[in-house]
């Protein structure tokens, strides 16, 4: 298949609540500045419910002022400590439903990329694999990247917690073949500049292995293997190292325990194609994988 790239990723949308690490998490993406990045749209929305009271419909205007005024302190801040770099930065601050604000200035903006931050789930919040976040990914018609600078990891990460500042050197993508991962993967080739080696997984998942014999389960091996080998290929052929593995379980399960073992520090994958009622309450598997990862995720619409 021929490369449809777009071409550099010029501009982005770095949207934070000044969580702890925001700023460290926005350093590292400037090392797309290497690849073509010239801009970056700084962006704190205000929701609404900070800044009301339910009683009476009320809207409490010192109070929104005053925090439109703290954010933009804080991103003037973040820009004269950046001012070394030729990265231009502008500011976006709101305030309305988080959400669709976010996806609003995307739109406005023109940016290649949303990114945004995650919080430390609680359990429950785990099972319903984090409405907001869902939200953007459900709706957004452009690549959004979930950064994680720094976490602590829930099991056999080591050490127990994980800084995350090189992410573009070693992707790992994981492929069904859709049309939605063809798309992440000409998506990494907006910035093969900071790539060392790319790895490229495909789960058999138990659909495709219940009840089949050896025989015609080593068919479905080597039909899988064979496309490995095809997109291995076309990532040399842009100049890409490229690893094919194959593996057989759950998929979210699978994506993450290869990430590990492989040592990647970006998950890309293509937007499930599932309907809105199940992505939304359970979570397509870009999206659980985008919840429970220890590293950075980048999904492409």
């Amino acid at each position: 298949m021929a490369s449809q790239s777009k071409g550099p990723i010029r501009k982005i949308l770095f949207h934070t609540r000044f969580r702890e690490h925001a700023f460290q998490a926005l350093q590292t993406l400037l090392q797309l500045q290497s690849v073509g990045l010239e801009e970056v749209i700084l962006t704190h929305i205000v929701p609404t419910e900070d800044v009301s009271y339910v009683p009476y419909g009320g809207y409490l205007k010192e109070q929104a002022d005053r925090f439109v005024a703290e954010a933009r302190i804080r991103f003037e801040d973040w820009i004269s400590q950046l001012a070394g770099t030729e990265i231009r930065f502008s500011i976006r601050i709101d305030i309305g439903q988080p959400n669709a604000r976010i996806l609003a200035i995307a739109q406005e903006e023109n940016v290649d990329w949303i990114i945004t931050g995650r919080k430390k789930r609680t359990l429950l919040e785990m099972v319903y694999v984090g409405s907001h976040l869902l939200d953007i990914l459900r709706r957004s018609d452009r690549p959004v990247l979930m950064h994680k600078f720094m976490v602590e990891c829930e099991d056999t990460c080591e050490p127990r917690f994980r800084v995350n500042d090189r992410i573009f050197a070693r992707p790992l993508i994981a492929t069904d073949w859709s049309e939605p991962c063809l798309h992440a993967r000409e998506e990494l080739l907006r910035f093969a500049g900071l790539i060392e080696a790319v790895h490229v997984v495909t789960i058999l998942d138990e659909k495709q292995t219940e009840g089949r014999n050896g025989q015609i389960l080593g068919q479905i091996q080597a039909e899988q293997q064979v496309s490995l080998d095809g997109w291995r290929e076309w990532f040399e052929a842009h100049g890409l190292k490229a690893e094919g593995h194959l593996s057989a379980g759950k998929p979210v399960y699978e994506i993450l325990r290869l990430a590990r073992d492989y040592d990647a520090t970006l998950i890309v994958l293509g937007r499930t194609g599932k309907d809105w009622f199940e992505q939304y309450w359970l979570g397509g598997v870009s999206h659980r994988v985008a919840e429970k990862s220890e590293i950075p995720v980048l999904i492409v619409p």
